[in-house]
């Protein structure tokens, strides 16, 4: 979710992007808080599993791990879910605590290194995944602090499990494998987008996930947990674009065989030097959105970008041409309401695709698409209420758009595949997706 009003840039630095960082607009939905929904969903869980039961019957399932490893687990009645990926390949992922020892963290005790928490998700081997357990949506201690921001007690119970296999070995194709960086919204964490990361991970892409500390929800491995809350001066769009070239040098170590975790975390069988360093992508929402952009003006690495809904809003605006593939998702941010995605998209001089999905609100794009329905049906909430949260556009087509957009962009422009027809104008496969030219 990303809902700061406004950040600022840091006291000190030179202002790149001196303006409010990208964030919601104040006008808010009516309803609950799509944190608070959430929030309620898994309190409820510890006095309501009849009620869950009944929820999680009716929204898209979990399900069992297959041989080919394309499902999330064992469906439950006990917790919401999320949808299963469609690839070939079953999902490892494995956390790392990184360290950027060239940036001090002007949110952090004086003389302090930048730290970051991140992800790495990828395609495993099929003949091991199972005998490795399923990753947690968040971490106990972040979601702790998300359930607490939002206001109400503790039961982990109900959180959902991802398709990701921990320390799972990783899959060996014979060559490296693409990677794509992803940075979240204001507010949010590095988990929002699971249903796109492990989509993409199934298909045989790894990809690299990071929460931006301080502008979010955040556990680091001695239990430490870090928040936004009362964080001055706070994060721009310029410090998200700094933490994803950060990002970007750590690809790089793990592609030359070293190992970028602070704590020496044993890494995955298989995942030292099999990343592709040459052949890296980015997508991000909202914020995250606007700081790939940034991200890709000042790293040539960056070979195609995606942003899921972002304001592109930056001071100065984007004016430096990109001549790398570029595509937008868009929803209530568009070129017909924003002069700043307007000016961004007249600067776009390689391939770009401009599409939007017809009832898509800014949270349409996320794990959210799938988890407010559940907890709604959980709360009794009416559907108008839902859709004030996520929209008109049906939910479980929401994330099917989610699964195939970013898939054909990044199989197109990493990997050369041509896989179908979305990229090239309006499907019938996808009769709600309007591509403006």
């Amino acid at each position: 979710m990303d809902t700061t009003p406004m950040d600022t840039t840091p006291t000190g630095t030179t202002p790149m992007d001196s303006t409010p960082m990208d964030s919601t607009p104040t006008a808010r939905p009516t309803g609950p808080s799509r944190r608070r929904m959430l929030g309620a969903a898994l309190a409820l869980g510890a006095v309501a599993p009849l009620g869950l039961a009944h929820a999680a019957s009716a929204a898209p399932a979990s399900t069992p791990a297959s041989s080919t490893g394309t499902g999330t687990g064992p469906g439950s009645p006990d917790r919401l879910t999320l949808p299963a990926p469609t690839g070939p390949f079953p999902v490892g992922m494995v956390p790392l605590h990184l360290r950027d020892e060239a940036r001090l963290d002007p949110n952090a005790r004086p003389g302090k290194f930048r730290e970051l928490m991140a992800t790495v998700w990828y395609p495993a081997r099929a003949s091991a995944a199972d005998a490795y357990p399923l990753a947690p949506w968040m971490t106990d201690g972040a979601l702790k602090a998300f359930l607490d921001d939002a206001g109400f007690p503790l039961p982990l119970s109900l959180a959902p499990l991802t398709a990701g296999h921990q320390g799972a070995p990783v899959h060996r194709a014979g060559r490296p494998l693409p990677v794509i960086v992803y940075s979240h919204g204001a507010g949010s964490h590095r988990a929002d987008h699971t249903i796109v990361v492990q989509e993409l991970a199934s298909h045989g892409f790894a990809v690299v996930t990071v929460d931006h500390t301080h502008d979010g929800f955040t556990e680091f491995p001695d239990g430490t947990v870090v928040t936004r809350d009362g964080v001055a001066p706070g994060l721009a769009p310029k410090d998200y674009a700094a933490d994803l070239l950060f990002l970007l040098d750590r690809v790089v170590d793990l592609a030359n065989g070293r190992n970028p975790d602070v704590d020496g975390r044993t890494l995955p069988t298989g995942l030292l030097g099999n990343l592709d360093a040459r052949n890296m992508g980015a997508f991000g929402w909202s914020k995250g959105g606007t700081a790939v952009g940034l991200a890709m003006v000042a790293d040539q690495r960056i070979r195609a970008g995606l942003t899921l809904d972002g304001r592109m809003e930056s001071n100065p605006a984007i004016t430096t041409d990109i001549d790398r593939p570029f595509m937008m998702m868009t929803a209530r941010y568009t070129r017909a309401t924003s002069p700043f995605i307007e000016t961004f998209w007249g600067h776009l001089r390689g391939w770009r695709l401009d599409v939007q999905a017809t009832g898509a609100i800014h949270s349409s794009y996320g794990d959210n698409m799938t988890l407010i329905p559940q907890a709604g049906k959980l709360l009794g909430m009416t559907e108008q209420d839902i859709q004030s949260q996520v929209g008109t556009l049906d939910p479980d087509r929401g994330v099917l758009v989610q699964q195939a957009y970013p898939r054909a962009f990044f199989d197109l422009h990493l990997r050369g595949r041509h896989c179908g027809n979305l990229l090239d104008g309006p499907s019938t496969a996808f009769p709600e997706v309007v591509y403006h030219p």
